[in-house]
């Protein structure tokens, strides 16, 4: 099952479990985990742990590192972080492409470089950034004004 399989699926049990009756209207806000039925936490977890148990030991480790590094977020990076992968999801194939790049090259920088490069784009303004970005982005060129 692919990702996007896998988020259908995973969106259409949560739409389900949470239905109250074919005539109510759907709910403004989704409730937090905590909230959930146990029953509803299964059926949510179900599809991960089947995952889980399929990936291999590379991808697991690489799971529980995300994990970890999420836990570390303050709430701020969190929302800063979920605007990104927003961004991500809905820009155009060829947007993408380049920032599949731009991750690639930044995953093979030190953690000095990549600091480095974080400061760097915080200092520019949209327009700089999108310049950069069109221009090939971080680790592919040369940042505005160097």
């Amino acid at each position: 099952m692919n990702n996007r399989q896998w988020m259908g699926t995973l969106t259409i049990t949560l739409a389900l479990l949470l239905a109250g009756t074919a005539h109510a209207a759907p709910p403004r806000e989704l409730p937090n985990w905590d909230q959930l039925t146990p029953e509803q936490r299964e059926a949510l977890s179900a599809p991960l742990r089947e995952r889980w148990n399929q990936g291999a030991y590379e991808q697991r480790l690489r799971w529980l590192q995300h994990a970890q590094r999420w836990q570390q977020l303050t709430p701020e990076e969190r929302r800063s972080a979920r605007q990104g992968l927003r961004a991500y999801r809905q820009a155009d194939p060829e947007t993408r492409e380049k920032l599949r790049e731009v991750f690639k090259n930044l995953r093979s920088a030190t953690p000095e470089q990549r600091n480095a490069l974080r400061e760097k784009w915080r200092s520019l303004s949209p327009e700089q950034r999108r310049a950069w970005m069109q221009a090939g982005g971080p680790g592919v060129a040369p940042p505005p004004g160097e």
